[in-house]
């Protein structure tokens, strides 16, 4: 089986400058660059860039995956409407947090044994992007389905307290579906967490 890897990058909040885009292209000739995104396939070769510091400079969403099993999404949203302490409650290995320059960077890492086979990330980061922005209108929800993936892996200690179960984990939007099934969670985990959390309620859009 050949290898195959897709990394996607969007700038969400705020367009890439031309000199930003010149900087990302020293790193891939290949790579199809935009105002607004970053993308490139790899089946041989390797991203010469760091997912870490362009989420730290330039953008504000990424999507990895590879056919032997990883898939990696990162969201970065404003502190001001992400307390650091807050997203802290949830994360731990697999879904981790950390705080750069009044940005909070989210990262959730799933890793299959023995791969997924055939794969492709186009379109991927499109479906999941709405997460940001619940996140953004203080859903916990996202964070919620981070902690049930350490659970999940195992990464929680046996006196470890459960944080806050947000409303609505049995009325999934359709970002946060795929968000959990590109995440792999079990549907039995989300199901039972579901019984006690109580329904959402729509509440007006502030101004």
């Amino acid at each position: 089986m050949s290898e195959y890897q897709y990394y996607e990058f969007q700038a969400i909040d705020r367009p890439l400058t031309a000199r930003e885009m010149g900087e990302l292209r020293s790193y891939s000739s290949r790579a199809r660059i935009t105002a607004t995104s970053f993308v490139n396939e790899y089946s041989w070769g390797d991203f010469k860039g760091n997912a870490d510091a362009w989420m730290e400079k330039y953008f504000d969403a990424f999507l990895y995956l590879a056919n032997w099993g990883m898939h990696i999404v990162k969201l970065r949203l404003p502190a001001r409407l992400l307390d650091l302490e807050t997203a802290e409650h949830y994360c731990r290995e697999s879904a981790a947090v950390r705080e750069k320059d009044g940005k909070i960077i989210l990262t959730f890492e799933s890793e299959a044994e023995g791969g997924d086979g055939w794969v492709e990330g186009e379109g991927e980061l499109s479906s999941l992007i709405s997460v940001r922005s619940e996140l953004a209108r203080g859903d916990l929800r996202a964070l919620y389905l981070g902690w049930l993936l350490c659970a999940q892996n195992g990464e929680l200690d046996d006196e470890e307290i459960e944080p806050p179960v947000p409303a609505g984990l049995g009325q999934l939007s359709a970002s946060l579906s795929d968000f959990a099934e590109f995440l792999r969670i079990d549907t039995d985990l989300i199901d039972a967490a579901a019984v006690v959390s109580p329904p959402l309620i729509e509440a007006e859009p502030k101004p």
